[in-house]
């Protein structure tokens, strides 16, 4: 487990059974979850008002990392990217998960609840926290940080 107590975890409507997966999981792990979107599949939500959510209070630094959780988690993870300071990854497999804290340093995982089962969701979020970002890619990771202050490389 990393050194990290809370994670922002924020959903819509068609991911509701998944974080609820995904919270006990988490919680089983030590971790503290604060959730952000609707707690039942019949309260509709637009997935981007939650993914920026999240993805701001990450910026902010009031967290460290965020899962978002959405259908595919495509929508949730191009919505967080337009926040600055903020690297979404959609993964669909623990090694592309693995990548996006090692190589890209990704504060947020996006998950598809109608693309994943509960049991390899919860082994892609595990390989995700349990990386940490290596710097080999600093060079490239600079670069995107750069985008986000001057919109230009």
């Amino acid at each position: 487990m990393s050194n990290i107590k809370t994670i922002a975890l924020g959903n819509d409507e068609a991911a509701v059974g998944l974080r609820e997966t995904i919270t006990a999981h988490l919680k089983s792990l030590g971790y503290a979850v604060d959730v952000f979107g609707p707690s039942s599949v019949q309260e509709s939500v637009d997935y981007p008002d939650i993914a920026v959510e999240v993805a701001q209070r990450i910026a902010n630094g009031d967290y460290e990392r965020g899962i978002l959780i959405c259908g595919t988690g495509i929508g949730m993870a191009i919505a967080a990217n337009k926040v600055p300071g903020i690297r979404a990854a959609q993964a669909a497999d623990n090694y592309s998960a693995e990548r996006a804290r090692k190589s890209n340093n990704a504060q947020i995982l996006a998950l598809g609840a109608r693309t994943l089962g509960p049991e390899l969701a919860k082994s892609i979020v595990d390989s995700w926290l349990t990386s940490e970002y290596e710097g080999k890619s600093d060079s490239k990771v600079n670069k995107l940080i750069a985008l986000d202050k001057r919109g230009e490389f």
